[in-house]
């Protein structure tokens, strides 16, 4: 197994083409491939209930299976086990996947796994050597599509090969400076899932990076549903936000109370997905670490 770090970003309608613009990536070779992707589970939803994704991938004429565990972080930043081999198809290896120490894939779940939904897009990569820290960057664009529908896939996913984590903060930051994008807590998987059964569940809130994570995933429900609702959603949780870093004494000085507020009265407007939203918004959720589940 191997323990992937990555920052995801959400981003906007022309965020793509000012991501190809941006001078700190113009420069560097780029790999392009097309990924379809079918993700799999059991009628009851057993992975997705132990936040667990399992996939068929096809890229460049191979077959690769691939099973995530529970992702942890918060406001972007996440952590999750993955295990990823290649096989000969056309279904699933069930021999490979009951070798595995995972409990929630029990001899009877194995037996009852099951194509749910599928992702298909392009991603172009880009290796990019940044404050001591190789990262790779991978923008994706495409669709989920479940059930008969579908939603846009426009993200950006800043993955740690080696160094450390910060350094992914550093260059999100730099990017964010002229490109419109977001921290984003919700999977590709876990947004097929809400597709899927057409539901949404936002987290709880309580701690300044518990309502941090609240907004982003409402934000994220917003995109990919329009429903007005959740960006009201979101401003709550920003403002209970400000009102438990005022509260916090370890943030005495209100820089994150004042970020909440300010990204809170920027959700009014309904053009507020720009640059100096997400940069405001990443470099909150930099200063708010979090260790907690993600979908």
């Amino acid at each position: 197994m191997s323990q992937e770090t990555e920052l995801k970003l959400s981003l906007g309608p022309e965020g793509p083409m000012a991501l190809r613009r941006h001078p700190r990536l113009t420069s560097l070779p780029m790999q392009a491939s097309h990924l379809g992707n079918t993700y799999f589970d059991t009628p009851q939803g057993s992975l997705e209930t132990a936040r667990m994704a399992l996939r068929l991938r096809r890229v460049d004429g191979r077959l690769l299976q691939t099973l995530k565990t529970r992702g942890e972080g918060g406001g972007g930043l996440s952590r999750r086990g993955e295990w990823e081999w290649e096989v000969p198809g056309p279904g699933l290896d069930l021999e490979g996947l009951a070798e595995l120490p995972t409990a929630a894939l029990g001899q009877e779940a194995l037996e009852r796994l099951a194509p749910r939904f599928t992702t298909d897009f392009q991603r172009e990569t880009r290796v990019i050597d940044h404050r001591g820290a190789l990262i790779e960057v991978a923008l994706d664009e495409g669709e989920i599509l479940a059930a008969g529908r579908r939603v846009a896939i426009r993200e950006l996913e800043l993955e740690l090969k080696t160094g450390k984590p910060d350094a992914l903060w550093s260059l999100a930051e730099s990017l964010a400076g002229s490109v419109a994008l977001r921290p984003a807590d919700t999977s590709k998987a876990a947004r097929g899932g809400a597709l899927l059964g057409g539901e949404w569940r936002l987290p709880e809130g309580g701690t300044p990076s518990a309502w941090l994570h609240r907004a982003v995933v409402a934000l994220d429900a917003l995109a990919d549903t329009g429903d007005e609702a959740w960006r009201r959603k979101a401003i709550q949780a920003l403002r209970q936000l400000g009102e438990a870093s005022d509260s916090d004494s370890e943030n005495i000085d209100s820089e994150n109370s004042d970020a909440a507020r300010e990204l809170a009265e920027a959700l009014s407007n309904p053009a507020w997905l720009t640059p100096a939203f997400g940069l405001t918004m990443v470099r909150l959720a930099r200063r708010l670490p979090a260790d907690r589940p993600l979908g």
